[in-house]
């Protein structure tokens, strides 16, 4: 292979990925593993960081010898990863402290609790942007350092070390034991309650709130820039970028101004708002988060709304259910009615969260009559998905004072080509799906290609950016309106489900 490429790792909640994609934005070669959903209790999520460290080990040079590449072809390494998942573990041996607590974790909600009763919820929003909620990692570091016998010592002896996955990786993969570099970026920095919005900076006032040892956290850098070369994989590869996958996916969408959305759907679903230099305090339940940083060039902010449950629901409706055996099939299921015959399915399985911040709400099934069908709800689960997008678009409207005007989608349910109308229905604005759908990759790409010059500005991935897909909205107002009530309704009855001491609590 002649032409130069960049790679990118994505590292997400049920696989890891590795993409090569060249000079155009175009994708050249894909692999990819899965690793093993630990749910040890009710409430728990765990992954086991060295299979993921494994599964990276192979997934990089199974990607580049399908595209018939070496490491003298990749220019530079990105990385793209499920956010607020926490590893902790040990600098001499490279050995993590038991399994990493993911995000969707809620063994941590009677500590909020406790935390929030103690009078740290406002202060805590005021200085992290961030509502006290099971969500974050601060908490779960807290957590594993006061139940792990002896790991609080040790944290504050200097043998732990934190971090989200994409600090676990990049110190793997520039050396682990041997020099490995101890890095965050500033997007998943700002994902963990610990780090001041406005400074950038670690916050000696959070982690006393959180009761987390400063010796543990790693450097905050940007999102592009090289933090080292590879000592294992591709040794001699520039690092040269990392982002949450939330924020890579609004990077790979090119939303680079203000005003513009893009929606992954994926696990769970995101939206992010670019709102510019400044965090927008929300005061519809979304997150002021920071969207990227280039270089030394001042920190672009956005918010964010974070929707626990929407590939992970058709998931349950195949696997737990049995009304499908594949995914692809809840389409055809669902177009065998005209309607969702007044049925409503809320998955608060582990909570909701963005606008509404009920981590004691559970899922629930409203308006069952006898009339319904497989098909009614199989129409029902997608329209959750719309619904609960809709939702998080209404606190953005709010929050921000801008209509939105359109909807840049990603992710592995946007060829659900009934689920992208029915967002384009009940939002009531056009959804366009570019040509390249692995936008998290492609923003990780896109980070570290910028870093090291193999991209020269914005405004050139900008002009890589071709739509595939566009929906229009066809959904009488009216119709709209009335069902997006009957939604609101559904939501309320979901409240209240979950007692405080169990795995729900409340969050934020």
């Amino acid at each position: 292979m002649s032409d130069p490429v960049v790679a990118a790792i994505d590292q997400g909640t049920t696989s890891t990925r590795c993409i090569l994609f060249d000079q155009a934005g175009r994708l050249v070669s894909v692999a990819q593993h899965e690793h093993a959903q630990l749910h040890p209790l009710p409430g728990w999520a765990e992954h086991d960081a060295l299979e993921v460290w494994r599964n990276v080990q192979r997934v990089v040079p199974e990607a580049l010898a399908r595209a018939g590449a070496s490491a003298s072809d990749v220019v530079a390494l990105g990385i793209a990863n499920q956010r607020e998942t926490t590893v902790l573990w040990d600098p001499r041996t490279g050995r993590p402290y038991g399994h990493a607590v993911t995000w969707q974790d809620l063994r941590t909600a009677d500590l909020v609790e406790r935390l929030a009763a103690d009078g740290g919820r406002e202060r805590v929003r005021e200085l992290c942007g961030l509502p006290m909620a099971t969500y974050f990692s601060a908490p779960r570091v807290r957590w594993l350092l006061d139940a792990t016998p002896g790991l609080r010592a040790r944290a504050e002896a200097g043998e732990v070390l934190f971090g989200t996955m994409e600090s676990w990786l990049v110190w793997n993969l520039t050396g682990g034991p041997d020099g490995g570099v101890h890095v965050t970026d500033v997007t998943n920095a700002s994902r963990t309650m610990l780090m001041d919005l406005h400074t950038l900076s670690w916050s000696p006032e959070l982690c006393d709130v959180f009761d987390v040892p400063m010796a543990v956290l790693p450097e905050i850098r940007s999102s592009s820039e090289v933090y080292g070369e590879m000592r294992r994989v591709l040794p001699g590869v520039r690092i040269a970028a990392a982002l949450g996958d939330q924020q890579a996916a609004l990077f790979g969408q090119t939303c680079f101004s203000p005003g513009e959305a893009k929606c992954t759907y994926g696990t769970g679903s995101f939206v992010l708002l670019n709102t510019g230099r400044a965090p927008v305090t929300s005061r519809h339940g979304l997150i002021p988060t920071v969207a990227y940083r280039i270089g030394d060039q001042p920190a672009v902010y956005a918010l964010e709304g974070a929707i626990a449950v929407t590939g992970s629901l058709v998931q349950w409706f195949r696997d737990n259910l049995g009304m499908i055996s594949s995914a692809p099939e809840i389409e055809t299921l669902a177009t065998t009615v005209d309607d969702n015959g007044g049925c409503y399915i809320v998955p608060a399985f582990s909570g909701l969260f963005a606008p509404w911040w009920r981590a004691e709400a559970r899922g629930v099934v409203v308006g069952l009559t006898s009339y319904i069908t497989r098909g009614h709800l199989a129409r029902a689960v997608l329209e959750a998905t719309a619904w609960q997008t809709r939702d998080v678009v209404d606190a953005m409207d709010a929050d921000s004072g801008v209509a939105l005007r359109a909807m840049k989608v990603d992710g592995g349910m946007t060829s659900n080509n009934l689920l992208m109308q029915t967002v384009a229905d009940v939002l009531g604005v056009p959804v366009v799906r570019p040509m390249v759908s692995e936008t998290v990759s492609l923003g990780a790409a896109y980070a570290a290609g910028l870093a090291v010059g193999y991209w020269p500005d914005l405004e050139g991935l900008r002009r890589n950016w071709h739509r595939a897909a566009e929906w229009q909205p066809s959904m009488p107002e009216a119709r709209r309106r009335r069902e997006h009530e009957d939604w609101k309704r559904a939501v309320e009855h979901s409240f209240g489900w979950a007692r405080s001491g169990t795995a729900g609590g409340t969050g934020a």
